[in-house]
């Protein structure tokens, strides 16, 4: 099988297994036992969803190594490309019933691999509709998702020229001050959108243009974001659709990771919000 076989295979699992994993989710509300390999409290619904995506995507010829945030090893599946997944992201607003999602790489080097080695990316979005973003390339589109089928909704997407919206993570008063005055800067032109859910504040910058960060904090320096299972892909999708990355010095695809589980400060969005940011930044 060619790698644009496989990529294309794994983008049609990740559209078959979204309405399993949103249809498992009313049940699956309780906190586990266990923590994943960064210290955060697991729900059942997120060893729900790494379960079905580890055996539908670990499962395609082509496909050499299945990796988690959920897990704290790499698994290994046979040969091939590689793929790393935030299986539910935002998994926490399950409980009050707001916006979650899926996010995966596929890179095409053993992980921890750096952002440059992704050749395709993609989330899921679970809101009112269930929709999928994928990134091949410099190319990004947006799909509906019924009944396991994804149907193109717009292709050639692209951040709008002119932004509306931001929304920064981390608790204000554990913003560093060279942080704190961008966010000063730019609150005054857009519209604060911020609902706890990575994937859900990307997919309103996608659609209305404008930036989202999750800054190293006081407390964090390195911030909160996985660099192999969120910070990368997410950003290969915002460039592909002419956005930019940065980690606050330069893009976070540049990042050479020492293990799989790093963190990163992460920006993304319209370009020129992203160089004002870089700007402002000490």
């Amino acid at each position: 099988m060619s790698r644009d076989d496989t990529v294309a295979e794994i983008r049609e699992a990740v559209a078959e297994t979204a309405p399993t994993i949103r249809a498992g989710l009313p049940g699956r509300r309780e906190k586990g036992d266990a923590e994943n390999p960064t210290g955060d409290r697991r729900l059942a619904a997120d060893e729900y969803a790494d379960d079905l995506l580890e055996d539908c995507l670990g499962g395609i010829d082509g496909v050499g190594e299945y990796a988690s945030e959920e897990r704290a090893a790499v698994v290994d599946t046979g040969t091939g490309l590689s793929v790393a997944v935030d299986p539910l992201d935002g998994s926490s607003n399950l409980k009050p019933n707001n916006v979650m999602g899926t996010i995966v790489g596929v890179y095409d080097a053993p992980l921890p691999a750096r952002g440059r080695d992704l050749i395709a990316a993609g989330y899921v979005l679970y809101g009112p509709l269930t929709t999928m973003v994928f990134a091949e390339g410099a190319s990004a589109t947006e799909y509906l998702i019924e009944e396991g089928v994804a149907s193109e909704l717009r292709t050639g997407v692209t951040l709008p020229e002119d932004p509306t919206v931001y929304g920064f993570g981390g608790r204000v008063p554990d913003w560093p001050d060279d942080f704190a005055a961008y966010a000063e800067s730019v609150e005054s032109e857009l519209k604060l959108r911020y609902g706890g859910a990575m994937i859900g504040d990307i997919n309103q910058v996608l659609t209305y243009g404008g930036v989202f960060a999750y800054p190293g904090l006081r407390s964090a320096p390195e911030g909160k974001l996985r660099l192999q299972f969120e910070a990368n892909p997410v950003g290969y999708v915002i460039r592909a659709a002419g956005g930019r990355t940065s980690d606050g010095d330069g893009s976070i695809l540049d990042i050479d990771p020492d293990g799989l589980h790093d963190r990163t400060p992460t920006h993304l969005g319209n370009a020129s919000l992203i160089e004002r940011l870089e700007s402002t930044l000490d």
